[in-house]
């Protein structure tokens, strides 16, 4: 099969058509949700809200998550074992560590008395950093499962040529990453979006 079958297998397989289907969806809501933001901050003469600096931190961890699962993905088609187990599980941890973060975050924002219905701008704050975590959470799962699969049928030579060649688990491997990075692109768009509108 030359290059060009193989890439409009993989542009119209249902798997690749649905995630597509759902970052399409995800990137509208944002994009509405910021929207609505914009329109109500200026008709009502609402003050921005300060993007508080554990957001940017979160950035860097999600920006170091979306580098191990690319190295995830190169040592899965290099058959590298190890290095693929190893940066599956550093991507895990790199997302609970962003998850225990935005907790920390907001717990430091009610602190401050920073509530969600202390503003319509805080609100927005909260609902869409909220709904971007539901989503990295609901990637973790995924994340695990290829994580523990590997651990257990990677065993041998023969388990990890048979891991290795097989097409599914590469299909499923590829939109993974690419949810990723969808999800981080979002966040740096999310952060910077915040931080522009605090100038303005």
């Amino acid at each position: 099969m030359n290059n060009d079958n193989k890439a409009n297998e993989f542009l119209f397989h249902p798997k690749n058509v649905m995630l597509f289907i759902l970052l399409f969806g995800l990137a509208f809501l944002f994009l509405a949700l910021t929207v609505a933001y914009v329109y109500i901050r200026v008709t009502n003469a609402v003050p921005p809200v300060q993007v508080p600096l554990l957001f940017v931190v979160n950035t860097l961890i999600l920006l170091a998550s979306s580098w191990t699962m690319m190295q995830a993905k190169r040592c899965y088609l290099a058959d590298n074992t190890k290095g693929y187990q190893q940066n599956l599980l550093i991507t895990i941890l790199f997302s609970v560590f962003f998850t225990g973060m935005q907790a920390i975050a907001w717990y430091l924002l009610f602190q401050q008395n920073v509530h969600l219905n202390s503003s319509t701008t805080t609100g927005f704050l909260y609902v869409i950093s909220f709904v971007h975590l539901a989503h990295v959470l609901g990637g973790l799962p995924f994340l695990v499962q290829f994580y523990r699969a590997a651990k257990k049928y990677m065993v041998d030579p023969v388990t990890v040529l048979v891991y290795f060649s097989d097409p599914e688990k590469r299909l499923g491997l590829r939109l993974l990453t690419i949810y990723w990075h969808f999800l981080d692109i979002l966040w740096v768009y999310l952060v910077l979006f915040f931080a522009i509108n605090q100038w303005l």
